[in-house]
């Protein structure tokens, strides 16, 4: 028995949130610092496609939380219910890293504050995001609901 187009909807979203970070985290950002001439020239190009990926992950977000939400408001019981709070949480992790820790990145380093901090913080809010994603697509991507 196939899953509803819903589920297949949101499984897909899912799966491309924790993609999209896998890739860019793991492959894309380590390729920029090994292969540009510079670190900060490698920085600034990862800076604009972590900002790229918030819009990724808060689409996808919304969009899980469209789908698995009934008319009445209520979300659907079972996978979707379970996966709701990483879905939540994620996409927070994605919006604070855009808008409250990429900005200090770069005021320290444009005035020499305490870059190490904030690029570590947002550095574990990223691994955080992952990790959401990862139990969303993980709950999501169980046997079928019946």
């Amino acid at each position: 028995m196939q899953p509803p187009a819903r589920q297949r909807i949101g499984l897909l979203a899912a799966a491309l949130w924790w993609g999209s970070l896998t890739a860019l985290g793991f492959v894309v950002v380590p390729m920029l610092f090994m292969h540009l001439g510079s670190p900060a020239a490698a920085g600034a190009m990862a800076a604009k496609l972590f900002g790229a990926q918030t819009w990724i992950s808060s689409g996808c977000a919304l969009l899980m939380l469209m789908v698995f939400k009934q008319k009445n408001g209520i979300a659907q019981a079972g996978k979707a219910q379970a996966a709701m709070k990483f879905i939540v949480a994620g996409m927070l992790l994605a919006l604070l890293v855009e808008f409250a820790v990429a900005p200090r990145i770069v005021s320290a380093r444009a005035d020499g504050g305490n870059l190490r901090l904030w690029h570590g913080l947002g550095s574990a809010m990223l691994l955080g995001q992952w990790l959401c994603a990862g139990s969303t697509l993980w709950r999501l991507s169980g046997r079928p609901e019946r």
